[in-house]
């Protein structure tokens, strides 16, 4: 699987979800990659500060695969394609891979296929995994249960972090990196974000450093890669790790189980159950049973 081509092939075919993708998924052979999540609201400058984590790793000596999760286009309904024209500089480094990904509708600002395709790149042996996110707000949560570090990236005039706090984003962070730190109010938004992360309870003896960074001039990058070891050394210290990717496996079992039984269960059926419980002759809980007994029949 050291080929490009042949890694974007097999990416293709676990975005397409076909029976083959069954097959060289169960051969796979996990590696040791770290996974390593960015979420926040659309213009905090992802994609900016993605490009230089991956410089910053590349310095050292790490390949570095990169999901850059679009949002779907409307009218071809595929990936946007904006984050990796904003990585181009990496485009010729045989130790970067970059796939963009449309969401395709799914929420939490992730595809669908994420775990898996997660697993592929782990299984070609690169070291850094990094997963960006849509940026659809409200929805970014799950980002925190395909990571083993989460990076939520604010910005000022984009919000502050009283705005993220109602997103739900602030629960998912292992590092709060405030972006474009050459711009005014930069320390408002630490100051915010201190007040909020102040009145949560850190048990296991983590709690989410706040650094600032300007993403187009690398400045800052260095400290989030430190943090980002730190972090790493801290869930390979306690049963942390073990945790999350546990509750990470169990996300991938369910969601791969609840697509199985969409593709089982006939669109008639559920109409006809449908038609039934808006006319009061069948209580959604009953009809619900039944699609669940056609389904797994």
């Amino acid at each position: 699987m050291d080929s490009p081509r042949t890694l974007a092939r097999l990416l293709s075919q676990v975005e397409g979800g076909g029976t083959e993708v069954r097959s060289f998924l169960r051969d796979l052979q996990p590696g040791k990659a770290r996974a390593i999540g960015l979420t926040g609201a659309p213009g905090v400058g992802k994609s900016t500060v993605t490009g230089a984590l991956i410089e910053q790793f590349r310095a050292a000596g790490r390949r570095v695969g990169v999901l850059a999760v679009d949002p779907s286009s409307p009218f071809s309904g595929g990936a946007l394609l904006g984050d990796r024209v904003r990585m181009q500089q990496h485009a010729t480094d045989e130790g970067v891979f970059i796939r963009s990904m449309a969401s395709r509708g799914h929420l939490g600002g992730l595809a669908a296929a994420t775990p898996q395709a997660v697993r592929v790149l782990d299984s070609a042996g690169f070291d850094i995994i990094l997963i960006e996110t849509v940026g659809v707000g409200q929805a970014e949560v799950e980002i925190a249960s395909q990571a083993d570090s989460v990076i939520v990236l604010l910005a000022p005039g984009m919000g502050d972090a009283i705005q993220a706090a109602k997103a739900g984003i602030l629960e998912t962070g292992d590092l709060f990196v405030v972006n474009k730190a050459d711009k005014p109010d930069v320390q408002q938004v630490v100051r915010d974000l201190r007040g909020m992360l102040a009145m949560g309870s850190w048990e296991g003896g983590w709690k989410p450093p706040i650094l600032t960074t300007t993403g187009s001039s690398g400045e800052g990058i260095g400290e989030v890669v430190a943090a980002l070891d730190a972090h790493w050394e801290w869930l390979n210290a306690t049963d942390e790790l073990g945790r999350r990717r546990l509750a990470r496996a169990r996300a991938e079992i369910m969601a791969l189980a609840m697509g199985t039984l969409r593709a089982r269960v006939s669109s008639d059926t559920v109409e006809r159950l449908a038609a039934r419980v808006a006319d009061g002759s069948l209580d959604p809980f009953t009809a619900a049973d039944e699609l669940l007994d056609s389904g797994c029949g």
